[in-house]
C-alpha cells in the first residue's frame, strides 16, 4: 500500500531467521530455520495492501500464444519461460508447463513416429488387385494393391509418417489390409462359391516365403 510502511521484523531482527534451543538427553541442541513472520526477508509490511494483503500478488488469468513443434506426442512437456506464477514480492516469475494431451483421430492410429492404418478390400479385389485411396497426416495417397493380397499384409509408405521433434527422422505409413468377407448372399451367390471351393486354387497354400502373423505384428512396431 505505502512502499514507506515496511519495518524490520521483530522477530529475527532482520536476519530473516530464527534460532532455536531445544533440551535433549544429549543436552541442548540449537537449530536455525527461516522466520515464520517474514519468510526470510528480514522485514514485514506494516500497512498491507487490501487487494494482494501484503504479498505483491493477485490472482489473475492471462492467454498466451505458443508454438507447437512438429512431431509432439502425448505426455510430452512444453516450458514457457517466465509465463508462471509472479515471484513473491517482486520476485521472478515461474514457467508455464504446458503437457501435451493428443485426441484420438477416427482412422489413423499413432505408434511412435508410425501411423498404422487398416484398409478393408473386399474379396474380388484382393483377388484381382486394385488402386486403392487411403488417409494419410498429409492429405490421401493412392497405392497399388497387386493380384492375390492376402489379408493381414501390410504395406509401407516411407516418410509418411510423424516427424521427430528437433529432428529430420520421419516415420512411416503402415497399412494392413484386412479382406471383409460377406456375411450375407443370394442363392446365386452361395451357388457361384459352392461351385468354385472345390477349385485347388481356392485351398489355402501359404508359402514358405510368406511372412507369419507374429512378424507382420512386428513390423507395426519398428
Amino acid at each position: 500500500k505505502d512502499k514507506n510502511s515496511t519495518q524490520t521484523c521483530s522477530t529475527c531482527g532482520g536476519n530473516g531467521q530464527v534460532r532455536r534451543v531445544q533440551n535433549t538427553f544429549l543436552g541442548q541442541m540449537q537449530t536455525v530455520a527461516t522466520c515464520p513472520d517474514c519468510n526470510g526477508e528480514g522485514s514485514t509490511v506494516t500497512a498491507k495492501c487490501g487487494g494482494c494483503k501484503g504479498d505483491g500478488r493477485v490472482y489473475g488469468e492471462e492467454t498466451v500464444s505458443i508454438d507447437i513443434p512438429a512431431g509432439v506426442q502425448e505426455g510430452m512437456q512444453l516450458n514457457v519461460s517466465g509465463k508462471g506464477n509472479a515471484g513473491e514480492r517482486g520476485g521472478s516469475n515461474g514457467d508455464l508447463i504446458i503437457l501435451v494431451e493428443e485426441e484420438a483421430h477416427k482412422e489413423l492410429h499413432r505408434e511412435g513416429l508410425n501411423v498404422a492404418y487398416e484398409l478393408h478390400l473386399s474379396f474380388t479385389d484382393a483377388v484381382f488387385g486394385t488402386q486403392a485411396e487411403v488417409p494419410t497426416i498429409d492429405g490421401r495417397a493412392k497405392i497399388k494393391i497387386p493380384a492375390g493380397t492376402q489379408s493381414g499384409k501390410i504395406f509401407r509408405l516411407k516418410g509418411k509418417g510423424f516427424p521427430a521433434v528437433n529432428s529430420y527422422e520421419k516415420g512411416d505409413q503402415l497399412i494392413q489390409v484386412s479382406i471383409w468377407t460377406p456375411q450375407q448372399l443370394s442363392t446365386e451367390e452361395k451357388a457361384a462359391l459352392e461351385k468354385l471351393s472345390s477349385s485347388p486354387n481356392f485351398t489355402p497354400q501359404p508359402e514358405k516365403s510368406e511372412r507369419n502373423f507374429f512378424d507382420r505384428i512386428k513390423d507395426l512396431f519398428q
